[in-house]
């Protein structure tokens, strides 16, 4: 049987590295693979973009809504009949934008489709709040794996700050939405608390 992996972490600790990299790993060894992402994920397009500047075109996007599994399985029939080989792994980018449900149905394509799943995600937002597709695969998942990064003092980045005009902000949605621009700062939890109390006074 094959099994749904979750490796996640704060960002710039290298997730979308991490996938790419076994994506290689699987096409150096004449294996095929598909690589989604969520719809809402706008960063990119429709490409993984590694910050170390390697990027790679998804194929396909999970809508909101829609449903993983029979998505997959479409891309995965147009692979067989395009190749005449099988898919070796699905890996998911971004995976705390899916929903819950979503992720049960990755879930289902590990175990009944028998095509293992790497999920990467991040844990937490800018408030510490886990993302439900995040939450799901703590939940589920057969196995997790933190990949780590470090904060701005050394110690190990936990969370995830905000930052909007240079200032760290700690209301407001979970997802930033188009227009409003923002970044992000991996933090560990001395320097975020130390932060959200300046900023709140």
């Amino acid at each position: 049987m094959s099994k749904l992996y979750f490796r996640y972490g704060a960002m710039n600790s290298g997730k979308s590295t991490t996938l790419l990299q076994a994506a290689h790993n699987y096409e150096e060894r004449g294996q095929f693979v598909l690589i989604a992402k969520p719809a809402i994920d706008a960063k990119g397009g429709n490409t993984i973009v590694s910050r170390l500047g390697v990027v790679r075109e998804v194929d396909f996007a999970v809508e909101e809504g829609g449903n993983l599994r029979e998505t997959f399985a479409r891309a995965r029939a147009e692979l067989q009949l395009r190749t005449g080989a099988d898919v070796a792994c699905l890996l998911l980018d971004e995976a705390q934008f899916l929903s819950a449900a979503q992720i049960d149905q990755a879930l289902e394509i590990a175990v009944r489709d028998n095509v293992p799943v790497l999920a990467f995600g991040i844990r937490t937002d800018f408030m510490t709040v886990g993302f439900p597709g995040s939450i799901r695969l703590l939940e589920i998942a057969h196995s997790i794996e933190e990949l780590k990064t470090i904060c701005r003092c050394g110690r190990k980045a936990l969370f995830n700050a905000r930052l909007a005009n240079n200032k760290f902000i700690f209301v407001g949605n979970q997802v930033a939405l188009d227009g409003f621009e923002v970044t992000y700062e991996s933090l560990c939890a001395a320097c975020y608390f130390r932060e959200r109390d300046a900023a709140t006074g």
